[in-house]
């Protein structure tokens, strides 16, 4: 049976984590002009990987149509594929190679990921650039948060989780609009050119603030540390999830053999993956501890669940709005402020359920004031299911724990983007009047085929394409409110744990000696 009282140290070493025996806790660090600066440095990351998820779901009409692609899926699978097979090895690398690095290595691959998609000639190389901008995405999402860490102590980090979903918001708010417009205006491609200066605002008060240690130990030492079987087994886990949910019912039905084997390898694979980390690696990227009290296994079964939903609405009810209430792609983004706006600073009140009640002809106001009520939900446990994951630990495991917090987060995001749209095109074709559906070529993606030419479709047929989408978008919401179901079961098994009120001081900023000349010199090992 599971203990859920705070994991001593002694307890964590039994579990084969890597403790370092001198690592102490530190009660609170100065809160310096480095630390808000390194905090600012955080919050123009956050908005880069905000801009990444909520302007491009909302521009993709347009980009699908002028790169005459029909793969639409994976311009987001592609992204939060790379991100997430990347997140634990990240974790693991700012373990091994120290948090500085790391981050602005991430943020130099996503600049470069941001070049590629904005020159982008066709579907393939947009979907390139994207994977690329994944590989940046998911390394800036798991340092940027082992880094709030570091900083601040669990009893402390609400706020400053909150200050940061401020930012979050802020941008993720404007991405539906900004996109939208550079979309309407045939500028999509600035989409993703604005990412090179955040990035590179970013880089250079990480480089010039983020004064931290070195981890000890030449370069060959170090990469044999790194847990490269494991690494192995995540990314091919998660890459034969995502190939089988991207297949299924558009290229090949759900009960074909392209689409069972790499579900089930990937299935297999992954709990291969938990297995053998918990058994076998000496510095494992997801070490037996983190799943060792029911608290904690809650708050991974709720971080897996919610981003499927939250991720969902995000990607398709833009969709909603364009297809069923005539918005354009600006309209579109502007209606979703209910959700952008919200979801930060507020918390549950669920809503997901009246989503189902949506149909052609629904008044815009009543589907605004809808989608307010899923953000509201979204909103409080994007940041809750953060304590339960954390709480049973020792400090100095902060920055693994977190990489598998964000790692599921972001796996989950690949369900949400891809069974949504598998949903959506098995859908689509059933309610859709034959005639017109007849149109289309087998394996294209009608949904997105199909929503830039409604508007100019003759009476009755453009009523009655608005009611096919508002009733395979019922089917949408219909699964997505299951899956918040199950994460609503899975939050009952949580227990009270006390938040720890100390941070590891292995990680602290380093401060400025008095009198120094140059402060650089004292940071000798700093990276």
């Amino acid at each position: 049976m599971h203990n859920d009282s705070v994991v001593t140290l002694p307890v964590i070493q039994q579990y084969k984590l890597v403790v370092d025996p001198q690592t102490t806790g530190q009660e609170r660090q100065p809160r310096d002009a480095s630390f808000w600066l390194v905090f600012l440095g955080i919050g123009f990351a956050t908005m880069i990987t905000a801009l990444e998820w909520s302007a491009v779901s909302n521009a993709l009409p347009t980009i699908v149509q002028d790169l005459h692609g029909s793969s639409f899926i994976w311009v987001g699978s592609a992204y939060t594929l790379a991100g997430t097979a990347f997140i634990p090895l990240s974790g693991g690398l700012s373990q091994i190679f120290g948090r500085r690095i790391v981050v602005l290595s991430s943020l130099a691959i996503m600049a470069l990921g941001s070049a590629l998609c904005g020159s982008a000639q066709s579907m393939t190389h947009l979907i390139a650039g994207r994977t690329v901008q994944g590989l940046g995405g998911g390394g800036i999402s798991a340092t940027t948060a082992i880094i709030i860490s570091d900083l601040v102590p669990l009893s402390e980090r609400g706020l400053y989780n909150g200050l940061i979903g401020i930012a979050w918001a802020m941008a993720g708010s404007m991405g539906p609009i900004v996109g939208g417009a550079l979309a309407q205006n045939g500028q999509w491609r600035w989409l993703f050119y604005l990412n090179l200066p955040i990035c590179g605002v970013a880089a250079i008060i990480m480089t010039f603030c983020l004064r931290v240690q070195t981890p000890p130990g030449t370069l060959r030492e170090k990469l044999r540390r790194v847990d490269w079987l494991g690494t192995f087994l995540v990314i091919a886990a998660t890459a034969a999830c995502v190939i089988g949910l991207t297949w299924s019912g558009i290229q090949y039905s759900w009960t074909s053999a392209p689409v069972l084997a790499p579900l089930i390898i990937g299935i297999v694979g992954m709990v291969a993956f938990i297995t053998y980390e918990c058994i076998f690696p000496e510095y494992p990227l997801v070490p037996s501890a983190l799943l060792s009290t029911i608290t904690g296994i809650s708050g991974y079964m709720q971080t897996f669940l919610l981003p499927i939903v939250m991720i969902g609405i995000i990607y398709y009810i833009p969709v909603y709005l364009q297809a069923c209430k005539g918005a354009s792609p600006i309209g579109a983004g502007v209606d979703m402020l209910s959700f952008s706006l919200i979801v930060a600073p507020v918390g549950l009140l669920g809503g997901t359920g009246l989503l189902i009640t949506l149909d052609a002809d629904t008044p815009l106001g009543h589907t605004i004031g809808f989608i307010a009520p899923c953000a509201l939900g979204c909103g409080l446990l994007a940041f809750s299911t953060y304590f339960p994951v954390l709480a049973p630990l020792h400090v100095s495991q902060n920055g693994l724990a977190i990489a598998f917090f964000m790692f599921l987060r972001n796996f989950a995001m690949v369900w949400g983007v891809t069974i949504g749209g598998t949903v959506l095109q098995n859908e689509l074709p059933k309610h859709l009047p034959a005639a017109f559906a007849a149109q289309f070529p087998e394996g294209t993606v009608i949904a997105y085929a199909t929503i830039p030419t409604i508007s100019s479709l003759p009476e009755p047929l453009r009523t009655e394409v608005r009611q096919a989408f508002a009733a395979s978008l019922k089917v949408v919401w219909e699964v997505l409110l299951g899956v918040g179901g199950l994460g609503l079961a899975s939050s009952l098994a949580m227990k009270a744990l006390p938040l720890h009120t100390a941070v590891d001081d292995k990680w602290a900023l380093q401060q400025k000696e008095k009198g120094s000349v140059d402060s650089l010199s004292t940071l000798g090992t700093a990276v």
